[in-house]
């Protein structure tokens, strides 16, 4: 099996940190059974690492959100405060995990750190009980990287990008 392309919204960053989250989530999608997409979004929803190619173009999925990693993102950020938005209104305490389970695949989101959060598309016959521990091993891995240096140097870089 061959490892998906893997880019930052930043595209390369300066520190080792954004490294070290790349290869965390290429190992992921890599290793995971069933796993197609996978998002790292901002507590402010900005997308600061994900599965797509820069392109936008899918080359390691068929099924998905339509288009590209902006896309899963805009609907992990949605689906995170709606999700922290009920469990404030049912005095439960924060949102650990949100699954959606759809005909054509499923979503996961997972809170990372203050706010930051993990997003996951996989197939529908994917295991869901796997998925989730293999993501709640890289939020234990990945939670101390996303510093607010990295989070700012992603954001900036993107903001490069995009002029």
């Amino acid at each position: 099996m061959t490892s998906p392309t893997w880019t930052s919204s930043a595209g390369a960053t300066g520190g080792r940190g954004g490294e070290d989250l790349r290869w965390l989530l290429s190992r992921l999608v890599a290793e995971v059974p069933g796993m197609l997409s996978v998002a790292v979004v901002s507590a402010d929803g900005l997308l600061l690492l994900s599965s797509e190619p820069e392109d936008g173009v899918p080359r390691h999925r068929t099924l998905g959100p339509m288009g590209a990693a902006a896309d899963l993102a805009t609907v992990v950020s949605g689906l995170g405060s709606l999700t922290s938005g009920a469990a404030t209104l049912m005095d439960g305490g924060g949102v650990r995990q949100t699954l959606v389970a759809m005909h054509t695949g499923n979503l996961l989101v997972m809170s990372i750190s203050d706010g930051s959060l993990l997003g996951a598309w996989t197939t529908p016959e994917a295991d869901m009980s796997t998925v989730t521990y293999h993501m709640a091993l890289f939020v234990g891995r990945a939670g101390h990287l996303l510093t607010p240096e990295l989070r700012a140097e992603l954001r900036q870089t993107d903001g490069r990008r995009q002029r």
